[in-house]
């Protein structure tokens, strides 16, 4: 496995960045790092004493980096998972915060090993991942990939203006589709016209 490191600095290449999308309720981005997540944290970039879009467009890969590894890894507590979870969960985490933690225990909640979907990584939910790992060690990531795009499909089944990030305009898979197939074995991937077959309903 990666280090955690070496993941963060995928995820940043990942992200890619400046953006400002007016259908991505996360606003002014760059290297995957929202102006929301800059004013929680009260990172002023540029310290020019405001904290707004120039500290977004100010922001380096390393500093996004910096941010991920204590603010999305270490803090939330993942490095308490499995090792076979915590890539897909990191990167689940810079996407979609605590949701990422939440679809984990949903999943462990349906292998019979129950847990609040709380979007807290705590003693109940190391130890049912840990559970869950030791019976089915080989399948654990996958089913957590699987139910990590069933996750970007439903968001968008309910927000059309978030349609364009699971569909591309040709009508193949969305970055966050490829996202979420990076982190599950090809062989659970979804064909072209499964994937075509799931977005039917959008028109």
């Amino acid at each position: 496995m990666l280090d955690v490191r070496q993941i963060a600095e995928e995820i940043v290449a990942r992200e890619g960045g400046y953006v400002n999308d007016p259908d991505d309720p996360g606003g002014a981005t760059n290297h995957g790092v929202t102006i929301g997540t800059l004013r929680r944290l009260g990172i002023d970039v540029n310290r020019d004493t405001r904290i707004d879009v120039a500290d977004v467009k100010a922001l380096t890969r390393a500093q996004a980096v910096e941010i991920y590894l204590e603010h999305y890894y270490k803090r939330p507590g993942i490095a308490a998972l499995p090792e076979v979870l915590q890539a897909s969960v990191f990167d689940m985490y810079v996407n979609a915060g605590g949701n990422a933690v939440k679809i984990l225990q949903r999943l462990l909640t349906d292998m019979g090993y129950p847990c609040d979907p709380d979007g807290a990584i705590g003693p109940q939910t190391i130890r049912a991942a840990q559970m869950a790992y030791e019976a089915a060690p080989s399948h654990l990531a996958d089913a957590y990939g699987i139910a990590r795009r069933n996750y970007y499909y439903a968001l968008a089944d309910s927000r059309p203006a978030s349609r364009k990030f699971a569909r591309r305009r040709d009508g193949g898979k969305g970055g966050w589709i490829l996202r979420a197939e990076e982190f599950i074995s090809p062989k659970y991937h979804l064909t072209a016209a499964q994937h075509a077959a799931r977005v039917a309903k959008w028109g």
